[in-house]
């Protein structure tokens, strides 16, 4: 039975600020906005920066030396962090969820970028843990996270349900025997969720459709 759901942040409890920021930034830079993103968003893990290895000025100083891109770190900051907005419909799941007894946490690979997130918008609140790879060490390409994080959750493998929008990422959770779900959108959520969680925390069916409605 499933005991504790974990949730990607970016994408899934948020807009994906990282993706967005990056692509905004490389057009003002007048590069390809998403070969930039390629290789900026790759960088984030080849610095360490992600994993707490390297710190945002090396992260930034080695996007500069492979792209040519201008700007301050704060500036260039900025234009991810504005970027991850959480979304309402997200945050009332967990809370929901939370109700019911349910454990709801959120596995971020991140940097210490969303603890600023954190102090604008506090969505912290509406989890009972915040594991994010900076402070893990590991990223969510790393196998080894998931039986890390469920540890810590007190949990085995078949009691957490994981969300992530990516798809190599709910691979390797599922490699390690998490139950998962590939994210899309908040209707295909919910009826996934229904399918896979107790009758007493399941969302009514009816709710369910009419929320599709709105």
């Amino acid at each position: 039975m499933i005991e504790s759901i974990v949730f990607d942040f970016g994408g899934v409890v948020a807009e994906e600020g990282f993706r967005d920021g990056l692509r905004a930034i490389g057009a003002k830079n007048g590069l390809d906005p998403e070969q930039f993103f390629a290789v900026a968003g790759e960088l984030i893990y080849g610095t360490g920066y992600v994993t707490g290895q390297a710190d945002e000025a090396a992260y930034w100083n080695a996007v500069r030396q492979a792209t040519g891109l201008r700007g301050a770190d704060a500036a260039l900051r900025q234009e991810i962090i504005a970027r991850f907005v959480p979304r309402r419909d997200m945050l009332e799941e967990a809370d929901r969820l939370r109700k019911q007894g349910l454990g709801v946490s959120i596995l971020s690979d991140q940097t210490d970028w969303l603890d600023e997130v954190d102090r604008r918008t506090h969505f912290s609140l509406h989890f009972d843990h915040v594991f994010n790879s900076f402070y893990l060490k590991k990223s969510k390409r790393d196998s080894s996270l998931f039986p890390a994080v469920a540890a810590q959750l007190g949990r085995t493998a078949e009691e957490i349900l994981f969300v992530d929008d990516n798809g190599a990422n709910v691979a390797r959770a599922a490699s390690q025997g998490w139950k998962t779900i590939l994210f899309r959108n908040i209707q295909d959520f919910r009826r996934e969720m229904a399918d896979l969680l107790p009758a007493c925390c399941r969302l009514p069916l009816h709710t369910v459709r009419a929320a599709e409605k709105i």
